[in-house]
């Protein structure tokens, strides 16, 4: 029992509790975690990131910035619009016939890759420099 490092019971003691929702919570529990696994995907984490550093684009320009083929990126774009990560906007472009649909990160996915995974990373780093 002395062997554990230091902070070992604590942290088995936040494992073994998950944080509950408030009560007048906007998701469910289902909900976030089905963000999460949304955004714990490689290509739809490259998404998201060029839509907050970029704002709204268009599939093409998605495509092609990041290197997908077409057909990949609108099944990952589906993903993430499904989970309320990304919006879709189609709009009329002058002297073009049809719609354009054009992405855009909404405030949950912009709170979940600022407040999830950019502090786990940040705190990564922090540990790297302290202790590596």
């Amino acid at each position: 029992m002395g062997t554990e490092p230091e902070g070992w019971i604590m942290a088995k003691a936040q494992r073994d509790h998950a944080p509950d929702l408030p009560e007048d919570s906007v998701l469910s529990l289902e909900e976030y975690l089905a963000m999460q696994r949304a955004i714990g995907e490689e290509t739809r984490y490259r998404v998201l990131s060029e839509l907050l550093a970029e704002g709204e684009l268009s599939a093409t320009e998605l495509a092609e910035t990041l290197e997908i083929p077409s057909n990949r990126l609108h099944y990952h774009l589906d993903k993430l619009e499904s989970v309320g990560l990304i919006a879709n906007r189609k709009r009329k472009e002058r002297g073009a016939d049809g719609l354009y649909s054009y992405y855009a990160a909404t405030a949950l996915g912009e709170a979940i890759m600022t407040h999830g995974i950019s502090e786990l990373l940040a705190e990564e780093r922090e540990l790297l420099e302290r202790y590596g």
